[in-house]
């Protein structure tokens, strides 16, 4: 016979969060918890072999949830994500399964906000090369370093004016920057201005920062044409996810 503790949902985690320990030890009198703790066994065996009871998963996005995956989970009825972007899960899937998804939501968007003005300003104001050109030795052999240009006045073109990308166009407030967007539908309460597409928004700027999410829309969606309009000496900060660039093309121009 089972005991209490053995009746408890059992909650899978794949991912090796910090926080997790506190959070099961705050709740161990409502589930139980499995870790994959042999990495040798690939994932899905471990599924199959001892995961049919679980109930919730705890994963990233290190893992696509495709539907093979899905079917070594027969009892899931929840997926929280330690992440934002869900390119990782088949929503159609989980939706016919009836599977409820969480995901991290707004709780990283101030640090990746301060992670993409952080590159911005190092790219500008050339601060890694300068850090390399100096630990090469070659500045006392009277080598001069190019100096850098300042954020300042900057045109900034923010593709996707969702959470993360309004935390950087309120820094780039700060910096006095001429800010302009493009997202899925423009935005009556914000004050920069509008793009219906980013071409447009490429040839109107010095930078582009991308902060949107990544599906079947916005794949590659800095493409050639993106490229060319935004002109050779312009700057691409991505803080999204990579293939929303098409680095084939980019190596090109």
């Amino acid at each position: 016979m089972a005991t209490k503790a053995e009746k408890l949902p059992l909650v899978l985690l794949l991912n090796n969060v910090p926080f997790i320990p506190s959070f099961q030890e705050k709740f161990s009198n409502q589930f139980r918890t499995l870790k994959r703790t042999d990495l040798s066994i690939p994932v899905n065996e471990f599924l199959k072999k001892d995961c049919q009871s679980v109930k919730a998963l705890v994963c990233g996005a290190k893992f696509a949830v495709t539907k093979e995956f899905l079917d070594c989970l027969p009892s899931l009825g929840c997926m929280v994500l330690t992440c934002v972007g869900l390119d990782n899960i088949d929503l159609g899937e989980c939706k016919k399964r009836g599977i409820v998804i969480g995901n991290a939501g707004t709780v990283y968007s101030e640090d990746v906000a301060d992670f993409a003005i952080g590159l911005l300003i190092d790219v500008l104001r050339k601060i890694s090369s300068g850090h390399r050109f100096v630990r090469s030795g070659l500045w006392s052999i009277n080598t001069e370093f190019p100096l850098g240009s300042k954020l300042s006045g900057k045109r900034i073109g923010i593709v996707g004016l969702g959470s993360i990308g309004s935390e950087v166009a309120k820094r780039l407030v700060a910096f006095n920057c001429i800010i302009s967007y493009t997202s899925r539908n423009k935005k009556p309460s914000v004050p920069f201005s509008y793009h219906s597409n980013v071409v447009d928004l490429a040839s109107c700027n010095d930078v582009l920062i991308l902060t949107c999410e990544l599906n079947k829309q916005t794949f590659h969606i800095i493409n050639k044409d993106v490229m060319s309009a935004l002109g050779k000496k312009g700057i691409i900060i991505n803080v999204g996810r990579g293939a929303l660039v098409d680095e084939k093309e980019m190596v090109g121009v």
